[in-house]
Parts: C-alpha cells; sequence; structure tokens
C-alpha cells in the first residue's frame, strides 16, 4: 500500500482502477472553519498518521517542546509510561536540555488495563504492567511526561512505584490540557464526575497522585503546537493561500465546552 492523500472532510471519492475522483466536498453550513478533533492529535491516532498534511509525531513533538516552554522544572532526567507520551517526552526533553531516560519497560505478558473490571484491579494490573529500570534513576529527580491524565488511576502507582525503587523526586507535565467536558461527537468519554479535572481531587492533584508538581499544557499550547506547521505550509504556499486563510479549525470541546455544533436535545 501507498499513502496517496488525505480524504478533505465532508469529501466524497470514488476509488476505481482509474485512480480517486472527488464526487462532491459537503461544506460545513455557514461557511464555518472545519472541527477536527484535537485530540486525535493528542491520544487516539497511531503516530505515523497523517492529518491535514503533518504527521502526527510530529505534533506529539511539538506539544512536548511546548509544555517545556510553559512548565519547566528542576529535574536530571526525562522519561515517560511507554510508549504513547514517547514523541512529546523527546521534544520536552530537547527543549530542556536534560537525557531522555527509560525508566520503566512494558510487561509483554500482562494483559490490558483498561479492561479490568474495577479500579483496585487496574491498579494492580498497571503495577505489574511494568518492569522497574531502577539503575537509570535512582538517587535522581525525575520527570515524567504523560499524554492525558483522565481519571487519574492509572498514574499514581506507577508514580509510587517510582518512589519505591529509588527515585528521589517525580514530576509529572501532561501534554494536553485537562479534560472537563464529554464529548457528543462519538469519542466515549467518562462522565463529568469521573473526570479527574471536575473533582475536588484537582486542586491539588500532585498530592492526590502522589507526584512533587504536576503540570498540563495549556488550550493555547496544544492548538499552537497543531496549527503551527498548517499554518506555515498555506503561508509558503501563495496558491492556497486565499482559499484556505481562516478555514483552519479543531474541536476543543472537551477541553473548553466550545462546541462546533449546537446541541439539541
Amino acid at each position: 500500500s501507498r499513502y496517496c492523500r488525505e480524504v478533505l472532510p465532508g469529501e466524497i471519492v470514488k476509488i476505481s482502477r482509474h485512480g480517486v475522483d472527488t464526487l462532491d466536498v459537503v461544506q460545513r453550513s455557514e461557511g464555518d472553519p472545519s472541527a477536527f478533533c484535537i485530540f486525535e492529535y493528542v491520544y487516539f491516532a497511531r503516530p505515523d498518521s497523517i492529518f491535514e498534511g503533518q504527521m502526527v509525531y510530529s505534533v506529539r513533538r511539538r506539544c512536548g517542546q511546548q509544555l517545556a516552554i510553559e512548565a519547566p522544572v528542576e529535574a536530571d532526567l526525562v522519561s515517560t509510561v511507554p510508549e504513547s507520551a514517547t514523541p512529546a517526552a523527546l521534544g520536552y526533553a530537547e527543549k530542556c536540555g536534560l537525557p531522555y531516560v527509560e525508566v520503566l519497560c512494558k510487561n509483554r505478558y500482562v494483559g490490558r488495563t483498561f479492561i479490568q473490571p474495577n479500579m483496585r484491579l487496574r491498579q494492580l494490573g498497571v503495577a505489574k504492567k511494568f518492569g522497574v529500570l531502577s539503575d537509570n534513576f535512582k538517587g535522581k529527580r525525575v520527570v515524567i511526561i504523560d499524554d492525558s491524565i483522565v481519571r487519574g488511576n492509572t498514574i499514581s502507582p506507577i508514580i509510587k512505584l517510582l518512589r519505591e525503587s529509588g527515585a528521589k523526586e517525580v514530576h509529572i507535565r501532561v501534554a494536553s490540557p485537562p479534560i472537563r467536558f464529554p464529548c457528543y461527537m462519538g469519542i466515549n468519554i467518562p462522565t463529568k464526575e469521573e473526570l479527574i479535572a471536575n473533582r475536588p481531587e484537582f486542586h491539588d492533584l500532585a498530592n492526590y497522585i502522589g507526584a512533587d508538581s504536576v503540570v498540563y499544557l495549556s488550550v493555547e499550547g496544544l492548538v499552537s503546537s497543531v496549527q503551527e506547521s498548517i499554518k506555515a505550509r498555506q503561508e509558503n504556499n501563495p496558491k492556497n493561500h486565499k482559499s484556505f486563510i481562516g478555514k483552519i479549525g479543531h474541536c476543543t470541546a472537551c477541553l473548553t465546552g466550545d462546541y462546533p455544533v449546537e446541541l439539541e436535545w
């Protein structure tokens, strides 16, 4: 298989032995900009996916760099929970001038934790899911980059594991903003009450999960990381510039509560 091109939002294509033909492009009502799900870049998509002409891996790396600008910390090394946040961790380490070091390795003999029937089993699963590379961080101040903290259940046992294995400090940096609102566009986000960002514990999240500090990426930081190369490409291509200007749009509803369509009940 080979990459040909993206299907545009609202585009209906016909694929045949003669190639790919556009049958129609359905525009958003009233010419509103597109509302591509920003969480595809943060979490859902494979890192080698290409959206809006850019690779997801590169966007995640930029998110890590932006996070380093917004939330630096005095530390000895940067790491991650393998391996969805690795691009962001590499970006953070690069921007801070700290070494990226592996502190955990995946135990390939343990099943998926999220399908365990209750929280206690999920947490036990997390502890068994990883091996600890303690020689890499004993006596050191560690920054762990995560792609998102949704409920706060998964990260706590990992922090405990690192401390028990000799980490001097454990700082958490999250390469996306806190999720606060439900998604009505087809993504199964936990209820508002389950989201850690809406719970009283969020006001002292570091203490709640056992970290020395916790900082999330800002919404503005995420949007700029996602849109940076799209804007640059448009500005460098005068032919497309006029037709695309102002058309960049991303849905941030789960982060801001600003939905791209009016909700009807």
